[in-house]
């Protein structure tokens, strides 16, 4: 995500010099070879002295560690931003790292992805057409909030801005579910007996149905741990639906059954056009 960032940055021409940090120095060399970044820097406080555009594309759970190794360079004209995709629970870390420099940080999340991590697999047009999410607090200032709204814009996103709990409430039903399903399927196929030899004549439904569970184990781990409330209650919710669906399918009830899958086939469709 960082790495699609700095790409897209230099394509648009917004920036003339990309300075990069990773605890792993493998990757910020290979960043550098790869022309992702400009400069590698020693330290994320040396990285981002005199920038004016900070992005943090770590783990959720260590946003507040890195917060605070940069807190003392962070200027009231920095833009400090994220990609994590939980909310509430990072702008608890800025309040506490940042302290009195809080407003320079603009919490974001980029709607889009791919199931490789990687400075390898950095794209420029990853953020092109995708959706942007803010979710500025009381103490945002309104400069920062300006002009994150104007880099994503100009990166060709669609900036929204809603409250950390809106969104967090709202993606533990579209994204952290569903990544929850699809692991336990997966977890749940590889761990019969006959798991692997079933999987082996999974075909393209299959294939589209289990995708995201080929996403970061650790940094999965970290959302559905950050936003435990929501997706808890979300889940809950799919139990109650699936039981329904197991009880008519025990019960043969062919109209019930068959009013249900209409209602979820008709929904995906109507979404799928809204989206084209």
């Amino acid at each position: 995500m960082g790495g699609s960032f700095a790409l897209a940055l230099k394509k648009a021409g917004l920036v003339k010099r990309v300075v990069g940090y990773s605890k792993s120095p493998s990757t910020t060399f290979k960043a550098r070879q790869l022309g992702v970044i400009d400069i590698e820097a020693p330290s994320a406080l040396l990285a981002v002295s005199g920038s004016d555009i900070v992005l943090l594309a770590v783990p959720v759970a260590a946003t507040e560690a890195t917060l605070k190794a940069i807190k003392h360079l962070v200027t009231p004209t920095t833009l400090v931003m994220d990609v994590g995709s939980t909310k509430r629970d990072v702008v608890d870390a800025a309040r506490r790292a940042l302290r009195e420099q809080v407003g320079s940080f603009v919490p974001a999340h980029p709607i889009t992805g791919k199931e490789v991590a990687g400075v390898e697999f950095a794209d420029a047009q990853l953020y092109t057409g995708k959706n942007v999410i803010l979710t500025p607090i009381e103490r945002t200032l309104t400069q920062q909030l300006a002009q994150a709204e104007a880099v994503w814009s100009a990166l060709g996103c669609n900036v929204l801005k809603m409250s950390p709990e809106t969104h967090d409430a709202t993606f533990a039903a579209v994204s952290h579910l569903p990544h929850l399903i699809a692991f336990a399927m997966m977890h749940g196929l590889v761990s019969q007996p006959q798991g692997q030899d079933y999987l082996a004549l999974a075909g393209p439904g299959f294939r589209d149905f289990s995708r995201i569970a080929a996403g970061d184990p650790h940094l999965w781990r970290d959302v559905l741990l950050a936003n435990k409330e929501e997706l808890l209650a979300q889940s809950r919710i799919f139990q109650q639906t699936l039981q329904t669906m197991e009880a008519l399918i025990s019960s043969n009830n062919v109209d019930a059954l068959s009013a249900m899958l209409e209602l979820a086939s008709d929904s995906r469709a109507d979404w799928r056009m809204a989206t084209k």
